[in-house]
């Protein structure tokens, strides 16, 4: 008799299994793949160039799909001490979407300007809300005219990534944090 109840029991959870794993939403569902970054960014960019694809394959291969991107703009500068401000739209892959600012003092060798465009990938952001705090991150910058880079920031699950593509004069290396905030705020602490 408990060899049947448990035979019916299986049967019953195997009719169940199709419908639970149809129900949750597949990982690659709620996230970005690869060509369709490499696209936004190339337009958001106003180009597509061999080291953008490069700097996207690497956040790819070391962090996975992102879930959302960020599309934005930044001025920057430092001696020794630097301020980063910033800001852009933040576009979730659920279809979520927000303006967002950033700020972020830093500390380190660093000497120059920049302008950037930013295109940030978002990893792991459970809503649009999460973004706002403070993200830690170290960062190294070679502009002389233009120049192109990655770094990565993370706080708890979530990591941002941006690449910056921009213009300036630039060197360094440093270490600070960026604080996402929903308004325009100058206090860069």
């Amino acid at each position: 008799m408990i060899h049947r109840s448990l035979v019916h029991l299986w049967l019953l959870l195997l009719g169940f299994f199709p419908l639970l794993v149809s129900a949750a939403p597949a990982q690659g569902e709620q996230t970005f793949d690869e060509d369709a970054i490499v696209k936004d960014a190339s337009q958001f960019f106003g180009q597509t160039t061999e080291g953008l694809a490069k700097l996207i394959e690497k956040a790819f291969r070391e962090k996975g799909r992102p879930n959302g991107y960020i599309k934005g703009e930044e001025v920057a500068g430092a001696i020794a001490v630097g301020l980063r401000y910033g800001d852009g739209d933040l576009v979730m892959k659920d279809g979520a979407a927000r303006k967002v600012y950033w700020t972020g003092p830093s500390v380190g060798f660093d000497l120059g300007g920049d302008a950037t465009k930013v295109f940030v990938l978002v990893y792991h952001l459970p809503s649009t809300n999460a973004i706002f705090q403070r993200y830690p991150g170290v960062d190294g910058s070679l502009y002389f005219i233009g120049g192109a880079g990655i770094n990565y920031q993370q706080r708890g699950d979530v990591i941002l990534a941006p690449i910056r593509l921009g213009v300036g004069l630039r060197e360094g290396a440093s270490v600070g944090y960026m604080h996402y905030t929903p308004e325009k705020t100058w206090n860069p602490f």
